[in-house]
């Protein structure tokens, strides 16, 4: 196995490049840091093209050490694939302020959304959830680990949507980009015919805003819908408005204006969880 002490490497200084949306393009690839993401990519049986690992650093907890035994031992990765690094290294290939260990390269398109949609278990999930040009990265993140706790079909982003493969994202998401369908850069066009296909020919489309007399608990959520949430700071775009057949809104009191766009996205997804359980037989 490869042991890379310079963060001055060629090879690092490659990996880099990943951090930025333009270099991820380029190259096809996209880091994930930390164990929590490794193994769920193990668990998966998604094989990183490459993982780069400190032995101290993982040492330092039995749940580090476990995955480190699990890593030097696991058949599908070649040893060509393992790469230990040096304390620095691992700091200069990470953006988490403290290091835990461990970074992941993985090819764009071991992520598409085809091939999650297949080895997801064939299930009626009544909701489809739209992104329409979410900016911060820890809100898609949140947004994301949350729609993929409550069980969304799938989640569409609209063009201007921040880089669901930012570093900031996929931690923040937790491993939801490894179980959840999500298409990037979708046209309204796009979003529309998947909406249709997803509500059976009538479309029922919820645009959360506030405002609306229109409450979320009142919308029947048990059956096919998509919701639309917007823009953290100008709110749904014009697009959104002209898709949606309901605006719906979250009662505030106190005179508070708005919640956090990934709160409110959960409190309406579990919702939806809540009748679609109660429908049961």
């Amino acid at each position: 196995m490869t042991l890379i002490t310079s963060p001055s490497n060629p090879r690092i200084s490659k990996l880099q490049t990943l951090h930025t949306a333009r270099g991820r393009k380029k190259s096809g690839f996209f880091l994930l840091e930390g164990p929590h993401l490794l193994e769920t990519l193990l668990n998966a049986e998604l094989w990183p093209h490459e993982v780069y690992y400190q032995p101290e650093l993982l040492q330092r907890t039995p749940e580090g050490s476990a995955l480190l035994e699990r890593l030097l031992h696991t058949p599908a990765l070649a040893p060509a694939r393992l790469i230990e690094v040096s304390e620095r290294v691992i700091e200069a290939l990470g953006e988490a302020q403290t290091s835990q260990g461990v970074v992941s390269v993985l090819p764009l398109d071991a992520l598409a959304p085809s091939v999650i949609h297949q080895r997801r278990p064939h299930l009626s999930r009544p909701a489809l959830l739209i992104l329409d040009d979410i900016a911060d990265p820890g809100n898609m993140g949140t947004i994301l680990r949350t729609a993929l706790a409550a069980d969304v079909e799938r989640v569409l982003l609209t063009p201007h949507c921040v880089d669901y493969y930012s570093p900031k994202v996929v931690r923040s998401a937790a491993g939801a980009h490894v179980a959840l369908p999500v298409e990037t850069n979708m046209s309204w066009e796009a979003i529309t015919e998947r909406v249709v296909e997803h509500c059976g020919g009538q479309p029922r489309v919820l645009l959360a805003e506030a405002g609306s007399d229109q409450m979320y608990y009142a919308q029947d959520l048990a059956r096919p819908f998509a919701l639309i949430v917007g823009n953290e700071a100008h709110g749904p775009s014009q697009q959104a408005h002209n898709l949606a057949t309901l605006a719906i809104s979250i009662p505030l009191a106190n005179d508070v204006e708005s919640l956090n766009v990934a709160m409110a996205t959960g409190i309406i997804l579990y919702e939806a969880v809540r009748q679609q359980k109660q429908a049961l037989p």
